[in-house]
């Protein structure tokens, strides 16, 4: 049956178990498409008035790509697939410093990779829900209570929904853990830095085609990448001594003042973030450590969990691999929902922390503390492309892929 507010439910008899999923991003869809597989009724409640579009490139590989796979989506990706492109370093006017041809990636990573915009994967997510779940759109949690036997949610709408299952991927400014766990101040670890991603709808001048050329200076990074009309995104990072006062600026003052600069392809990506700023992702980088992401009833997903950072890079993976397996230990231990969510923690714990760690020490990449560390670091990418020291590199990024479990 249509649900009231424009969602659409199935109704094939009563006595499933019910979940309410706070966000309609790459985690929150694919909660509900793997909880919905194991019949649950669905409700998603999204804080935005429809769904977004957009975004940034991510990578999906190791159990991520495998998620992906058990979810039903990777056909859909697939389509969506940016594929590989040949990486071109870049001097501050865009003057070409040396080339890393795409093969290295494609030999250390394999043929079970994809890269994707993020509104690509999130489109996949949500064609697979659509007709199965309910929706719930420009809507926010107010309050959470809940007793042993199931959780009540109080919503912005008025409403009022009863559950076995409250599931809080609405992302690095949860409210769903500010409700449950607290306020983001006690949970969020400030890393100085700013990110900033979109796609771009015209191709970028002074990029060749199928490649991406990269700045790399002191304290910042600029990535222009033209894989045709489309097909095109930018990413930028760079240290700040106050976040706070950079989210204010907004996006296109910011990032105008970070890299207004810099040549190449650059010019034209901050004229496109000019033209369309609602399409840019611009944020703070931050993680979220906490010592548990399961209360009760109640549990964090994704981000709102523990935001590994864009410095990680696996933060999409990481959200599919984690929506996934929540499933699967949801399934093993039936009714006993908190025993549940204690396993499923304990056994995605580890891969979480050494994510962590990988984005605390890859900072230095994005953003070197100064010019002899750029310049260390371009001794080092030059090695790379050395034939016997290659399948050493080809090596390490293999291990680096691989989850803890998949060892």
């Amino acid at each position: 049956m249509t649900d009231d507010r424009g969602g659409a439910r199935e109704d094939d008899g009563g006595g499933r178990r019910r979940v309410v999923v706070v966000g309609a991003g790459i985690a929150g869809l694919a909660a509900a498409l793997r909880l919905r597989g194991d019949g649950w009724d669905v409700l998603v409640v999204e804080r935005a008035p429809g769904r977004r579009s957009g975004g940034y490139m991510v990578n999906l590989l190791g159990p991520g790509y495998d998620a992906a796979e058990r979810l039903g989506v990777l056909s859909a990706l697939a389509e969506a697939d940016l594929g590989w492109f040949t990486s071109i370093l870049v001097r501050a006017d865009g003057s070409r410093k040396f080339t890393v041809p795409s093969a290295i990636a494609r030999a250390a990573i394999g043929h079970r990779a994809l890269t994707v915009f993020r509104g690509d994967l999130e489109s996949a997510l949500f064609e697979a829900v659509r007709g199965r779940v309910a929706f719930r759109c420009g809507t926010t949690v107010r309050g959470v209570e809940q007793d042993s036997a199931g959780v009540d949610i109080e919503l912005s709408d008025g409403t009022r929904e009863r559950a076995d299952l409250l599931v809080g991927a609405d992302g690095l400014h949860s409210g769903v853990r500010a409700a449950v766990f607290g306020p983001e101040e006690d949970v969020r670890v400030d890393m100085r830095h700013m990110v900033g991603a979109l796609p771009l709808d015209r191709v970028p001048e002074d990029v060749p085609e199928g490649a991406g050329t990269t700045y790399i200076g002191p304290g910042r990074t600029a990535a222009v990448v033209n894989l045709g009309p489309g097909r095109s995104s930018v990413f930028f990072a760079y240290r700040c001594a106050d976040s706070a006062a950079e989210l204010a600026r907004g996006q296109v003052e910011a990032l105008a003042s970070a890299f207004g600069d810099l040549g190449g392809g650059v010019p034209d990506a901050l004229g496109a973030l000019a033209d369309a700023p609602e399409t840019a992702y611009f944020d703070s980088v931050g993680q979220v450590v906490m010592d548990r992401w399961s209360r009760g009833r109640v549990v964090l997903l994704g981000d709102a969990a523990w935001c590994v950072t864009l410095f990680a890079g696996y933060g999409a993976a990481l959200a599919l691999a984690g929506a996934d397996r929540l499933g699967a230990v949801l399934a093993e231990h039936g009714d006993d929902v908190p025993a549940a969510l204690a396993g499923w923690e304990e056994g995605l714990r580890p891969e979480i922390r050494r994510r962590q760690a990988l984005a605390r020490r890859g900072m230095a990449q994005f953003a070197p503390p100064g010019r002899v560390h750029v310049w260390v670091r371009d001794l080092v990418m030059r090695a790379v492309l050395l034939p016997g020291v290659r399948g050493l590199v080809v090596r390490s990024i293999r291990r680096a892929h691989r989850s803890p479990a998949s060892r």
